[in-house]
């Protein structure tokens, strides 16, 4: 959906009701958050153009992320235990762990992470879950709760200094705490000898039963009947399909072959045609099907549209496709002149003709989230094919990449290509190296344009799921979040909107601390709402409220004039006479004072105190809290009498505080009147 900006707070120091003596409208002025107010009779047709500006049209999907530096959602741990299937050497795992810590050697794709998320949610619940960021030098951390702690993939500089002095002195920790730590490894990494006895080298389970267990929930969930199911495994037992995954032993490769069964029983695709479908995927595969196309323009521009713009729409593969053919067609200079004329199909093949000659399909035509009108997306029909063209595209042909962008640059925007694209970009990225890996990113960080510093937002947050580029892209966003340039701050504040801030949403309240640090005055709209987009993602989970709560106080005692104060001012607004975010502008979920009152009591309480002895926000607090008053639902919710009681407490070392307690004391002493005059 298109994102519409965020209503500028009121400068600071001037009262929402401040009027100018001198206009001689000043009793019949409308105070209007959004739209259009007209005075005066009209004659004729009026045009009125609703929502974001163009430059700031863009889609504002939130992505989950994978690892987390923080406690992990329940459902989400339940999430990626449903199809879990035990390891080998699962027994093992848990003896070892009996010590507190466990170290899981495991090669790429292994399933070692799955393997933890299980050990782990035995001893202390799917909920009980911490992650530990992976660059996090152990020497330096401790356990604070009995909880299960789990460090995914073990830098290669956290590895040197992992000793067995330090494993025992944690096990000790831990030991004290009743709490657990399961640390994976990647098979490469070099640890020493003396952690050995903490060391368990993982074994995936066997795909065969990765496959069962998938079908029997596909079972369970209605996509498959018993029959079906039978029929399926009889598939699998086949000398075809078992040498299938004999040769991908993965369980992503059981997951997927899985999926191929299904497609197989339930849709009646043949069963070549599923095996077929299942070895596109790989590298081998992809670099095949580029060579056959090396010398035909129109399927490689077809080819790189669909892997960098899976399941969009028919119109704009299409759109894309001929944007990036001519480039495709210059590389190599002109076509030479021939003498001899030629015939040529100026129709050219049709377009579901040039798909099935690239491998790909229409999809069933449907209803976009974001879209008014349907949509018939374009897929690969191998699972992965799209991941590995584009990656294969991108890292071994010369000046593809550039290509890609320069097309990525003419095109216009269509609702989720900022979200496809950038995802797909950040799975190729995080396979890249050298300098130039985040450098490519900035044009488009930089941009004027919302959709595309949405799209480097996107492929950050794909690209810091890699422990091995998790410090890159944290530095790199320090850097932009310094820089004078309003959209790479933007890009920043973006970037924390999303799956890069809920994973560490610490990190991301201090690169938006560091995004408002700026001299200037005035908060450009759109940095303001990029800001508040990313607060009120944070604000989306409840672990993370506490965090943004103390952030926002902060910024509220910051020195009036200042973007952290008018930041502030804004989101308290907001939060007292509707929602935050207003009911307009972009956000996941959307909070009320009451809301805070109810479920983070001790740190609404300090936010309270702080807006009441500021000044530029008193009178907005003590309306909010009229408002819940009068609310009997909301005043009971948010045990608002006993909230009032500790605000009279806190009156004699608050100026701010004082002042409303004394106001209302006369409201409440005068004639009755319903609530109390702020």
């Amino acid at each position: 959906m298109s994102a519409d900006a965020d209503t500028a707070p009121d400068p600071p120091g001037q009262r929402a009701d401040a009027r100018d003596p001198g206009n001689s409208y000043r009793d019949n002025q409308q105070r209007l958050d959004r739209g259009l107010a007209v005075m005066g009779g009209i004659t004729g047709d009026v045009i009125v153009i609703t929502g974001a500006p163009p430059d700031e049209d863009a889609t504002d999907s939130i992505v989950k992320p994978r690892l987390r530096e923080g406690p992990y959602p329940a459902a989400d741990v339940q999430a990626r235990l449903r199809g879990f299937v035990e390891p080998l050497a699962y027994a093992q795992c848990r003896k070892i762990l009996d010590s507190h810590i466990l170290v899981l050697r495991a090669g790429g794709g292994a399933g070692a992470s799955t393997t933890a998320f299980a050990l782990l949610a035995e001893r202390h619940g799917v909920d009980g879950i911490t992650g530990l960021d992976s660059p996090d030098d152990l020497r330096r951390w401790s356990p604070k709760e009995g909880r299960g702690y789990l460090l995914q993939s073990l830098s290669p500089a956290a590895a040197t200094s992992l000793s067995e002095v330090l494993l025992m002195e944690l096990a000790a920790a831990l030991r004290r705490l009743g709490a657990h730590l399961v640390i994976t490894v990647r098979a490469e990494t070099a640890l020493q000898g003396g952690t050995t006895p903490w060391q368990v080298v993982h074994r995936p389970p066997k795909p065969a039963d990765v496959v069962t267990k998938r079908l029997n929930i596909m079972v369970k969930d209605g996509e498959l009947t018993p029959d079906q199911s039978t029929e399926a495994l009889r598939h699998l037992a086949s000398a075809s399909f078992a040498s299938h995954l004999h040769a991908h032993p993965l369980p992503q490769d059981g997951v997927d072959t899985a999926q191929g069964l299904r497609d197989l029983v339930a849709n009646g695709k043949p069963a070549a045609s599923v095996l077929h479908d299942l070895q596109t995927g790989s590298p081998a595969a992809a670099r095949r099907a580029l060579a056959e196309s090396c010398h035909q323009a129109g399927n490689l521009s077809l080819m790189a549209s669909i892997s960098l713009l899976a399941e969009q729409d028919r119109t704009v593969i299409e759109e894309f496709s001929a944007i990036l053919r001519p480039h495709i067609d210059e590389r190599d200079g002109p076509m030479p002149a021939t003498d001899r004329p030629q015939s040529r199909n100026v129709l050219g093949p049709a377009f579901e003709d040039r798909l099935e000659a690239v491998g790909a399909c229409l999809l069933p035509s449907r209803f976009g989230a974001a879209q008014r009108y349907p949509v018939q997306p374009v897929v690969f029909s191998g699972r992965h094919r799209s991941d590995a063209l584009l990656r294969c595209l991108w890292l071994d042909y010369e000046g593809m990449a550039r290509l890609l962008w320069r097309a990525l640059e003419e095109t216009p925007h269509h609702p989720g290509i900022e979200l496809a694209a950038g995802q797909a970009i950040g799975r190729v990225l995080a396979h890249a190296t050298g300098p130039n890996t985040l450098r490519q990113l900035r044009p488009f960080a930089e941009s004027d344009m919302r959709w595309r510093r949405r799209l480097v937002a996107y492929a950050l947050g794909e690209m810091v799921q890699d422990p091995a580029l998790t410090g890159a892209v944290r530095e790199q966003l320090r850097q932009w979040s310094r820089v004078r340039l309003v959209p790479l701050r933007c890009t920043v504040a973006e970037t924390c909107a999303g799956s890069f801030g809920l994973a560490r949403p610490s990190t991301a309240l201090k690169l938006l601390d560091a995004v408002l640090d700026e001299p200037d005055k005035d908060l450009a709209d759109r940095l303001r709402t990029a800001v508040s987009f990313a607060l009120s993602t944070l604000l989306s989970e409840d672990v993370n409220h506490t965090l943004v709560l103390d952030c926002l106080r902060e910024w509220q005692e910051a020195d009036p004039g200042t973007q952290r104060h008018a930041m502030a001012v804004h989101v308290i607004e907001s939060m007292c006479l509707t929602t935050f975010p207003r009911p307009s502008a972009p956000g996941v979920r959307r909070l009320r004072l009451a809301d805070l009152l109810a479920n983070h009591r001790e740190a609404a309480f300090a936010l309270v105190v702080t807006a009441l002895d500021d000044p530029v926000t008193h009178d907005t607090m003590a309306a909010g809290l009229s408002l819940i008053e009068r609310n009997p639902e909301q005043r009971q919710r948010s045990a608002l009498p006993q909230f009032l009681v500790a605000l009279s407490a806190a009156a004699r070392s608050h100026r701010g505080v004082l002042r409303f307690v004394l106001r209302r004391h006369r409201a409440r002493t005068s004639p009755p009147a319903e609530g109390f005059t702020p």
